[in-house]
This record gives C-alpha cells, structure tokens and sequence, in this order.
C-alpha cells in the first residue's frame, strides 16, 4: 500500500506475494478459479498454514492483526495475484464473530470456513428493506428467507445470517448443512451461493447488530478496495509492458504520446484509489470508517472500471483473449466494484449520511 509498514506487515507481505507467485500462477488460478468448487482446497490449507486468516483477526480474539492495515496488507497481495481463496467471507465472519465474543480458533487455523448471508435479492445492503425473518422457537430460532450473493457460501460451512428479529437486525449462526444452499461460480472466478432458510434451526449471536453490521461493511469495503490497488497495480504494469513492446507502422507503440498520456492519467488515478484506501485503513473502527468506506468503495470502483477498460482499449484484441492475463484483471475490476455496494449505492449512502 505504499505505506510505512511494520516489519511483520512486510513480511507478511513478502510471504504472501512469494507463496501466491509460486502456487498461484495465472495458468493454475484460472484451472480452479472458473471450475468447481473454485478455488483450491490446497491452497485454502496452505495459506491457513501462513496464517493468513489470523492476519485478519484482532489479538482480543486470538489472531494477531485485524487492523485496517493488516487487512489492506493480505487484500493487496491477493488482489496482485487474483487469488480466488474466499478470504473475503473469512473477515466479514471475523469482525460478526468479534462483536458476539464468539470462539475464532478453527476460523483462525482455517479449519471451518463461514461466511456472511447478509445481501438479499430486492436491497443488497439496506436492512430497512430486510426480508429475511427470524423467530422465537422457545430457547433457540428458526430463519426463513433467501440470500443471495453470499461471498464463499459454496464452500462454508457456518453461516451468519443477517436477519430482522422483532423488525430489528440481528446475526445467527447456522450450519449449512441445515438450508438449501445453491453454489456457483461468478463471472470473474471464485464462488458465491444463494441459501434459502425454511424453518431452519439458528443460534441468536447478536440482538442489536446495526453496529457490528456496519463494521463488517466498513472492513469488506476496505479489503475490497485494497484488492482493486494491488489488481490495478498488475493490470497497469501489463498495459505498459505492451506499449514497450507492440509496434505498429514500424514504432514501438509506446512512443506515441497519446498512449503515454492516458497510462500516466491512470496512473495518476490508481494513486489516488491508493491514498483513499490508506485513508480508510487509518480510520476503521472509528466512527468515520462507515462514511470513509462509502467514500472509499465509491472512488476505487469507478477507477477499477476505468483501469480496466481502458487497459482492454489500448492493448487491442488481445486483452480480450483467454489466455492473455488483462483480460482476467479486467473482469474482476469490473465486478470489484459491484461488491459490497457498487459506485451509486455508495454515493447514495454519502449523501445520505450528510443529510442525516
């Protein structure tokens, strides 16, 4: 992130980016990432092994991050290498898991995989639209309902489910093996499910959930964010290794000042994705975080949009090739920033927040 990092952060940053580049070549990343269950147990194992999951996870919870810049540090690497691990589901369960002082050990050591039901088909992000009910069912809950879009949800096998109990929002927890759930892979790699409750059996984790909910969007966003810098990061350097190289009327491309305009442009625009990321880092947790990843999410998903196309624009018909690298980053720039609340749904929510 081009920040001052700590000596462990940047280890933990090497570590990852040479693991990733030794286990997770673009060859092998599109093998597992676009075939189910999309994404490799292997690798999921491995990268637990690291103690990656733990990088996500504060120290009053048993890992040994959990900041806003242990979380840009993991995002970023991933983001490089477009891991399609389901590391986001990790820390959107972690920040729930964290609020509700729930155990994280086998979340930590990788051993069980959650993820989030929070998303529904009418209103992503709005529990005021909420469907999804819980009820009373003497001590314990049943849910009914469907999510969709739950980020690792092929694979989990914990969910926390977002749901209105008495008309409030609340987080339970449920097994998977308790719903219906439909796994499939996104356009961009990696996996997602849609779940229907029908009377399913759950455990109430917390009552009044609107803080830890906007929390855990706050800490999604930022990882969301992050992976977009260290995605657009690769995507600009492919774009100027073309331009050095592709000649057309007997000149390298590249010495066309038109073309080294808009590289250095996106540049500029790329380091500006950086710094809002670095702003949002600095302050999760605080009471700004929410309107900063508003901010954020709403800044990084225009620019992620614009670096891909604009990558695809100048490197011709080979960026829309399978085999050319460009065209895998621009797919999940584009779909970056429609996760966790697209550019409008962001914008909406900043001036929401200052006219409140």
């Amino acid at each position: 992130m081009n920040f001052d990092l700590t000596d462990d952060r940047q280890m933990l940053s090497d570590s990852l980016r040479r693991y990733l580049a030794d286990n997770c070549g673009m060859e092998h990343r599109n093998k597992v990432a676009y075939g189910a269950p999309f994404h490799d147990q292997k690798a999921w194992t491995e990268l637990a092994a690291l103690g990656i999951p733990g990088a996500l996870v504060g120290e009053d919870a048993g890992g040994y991050g959990g900041t806003g810049f242990d979380i840009s540090v993991v995002f970023e690497e991933l983001g490089r290498a477009l891991c399609p691990e389901p590391f986001l589901a990790t820390l959107l369960a972690s920040r729930l898991l964290t609020t509700a002082g729930a155990d994280q050990e086998a979340l930590i050591e990788g051993t069980k995989r959650y993820a989030v039901a929070f998303s529904e088909i009418d209103e992503p992000y709005d529990v005021a639209f909420m469907s999804t009910t819980a009820r009373a069912s003497g001590d314990a809950y049943t849910l009914d309902g469907r999510k969709t879009a739950v980020y690792g949800g092929h694979v989990a096998d914990t969910l926390l489910v977002i749901a209105l109990l008495d008309g409030k929002p609340a987080v339970f927890q449920t097994e998977t093996a308790s719903t219906t759930v439909t796994g499939y892979g996104m356009m961009d790699g990696g996996g997602a499910a849609e779940v229907v409750f029908d009377g399913t059996p759950a455990t109430l984790l917390i009552a009044d959930a609107e803080a830890a909910i906007t929390d855990m969007l706050a800490a999604g966003r930022l990882a969301l964010c992050a992976e977009a810098v260290g995605a657009m990061d690769v995507a600009h350097t492919l774009l100027l290794d073309y331009l050095k190289t592709r000649k057309q009327f007997g000149t390298v491309i590249g010495k066309f000042q038109v073309l080294q305009h808009r590289a250095v442009d996106l540049l500029s625009e790329i380091e500006q994705a950086r710094s809002m990321t670095i702003a949002l880092a600095a302050c999760l947790g605080e009471p700004e975080a929410a309107r900063t990843s508003a901010m954020a999410k709403s800044l990084v998903g225009r620019v992620a949009r614009l670096v891909g196309e604009e990558t695809i624009q100048m490197q011709g018909g080979i960026a829309m090739t399978w085999e050319y690298a460009s065209s895998h980053y621009a797919k999940r720039l584009v779909m970056l920033d429609h996760q966790l609340g697209d550019t409008d749904a962001c914008e909406g929510e900043i001036i929401r927040s200052y006219a409140a």
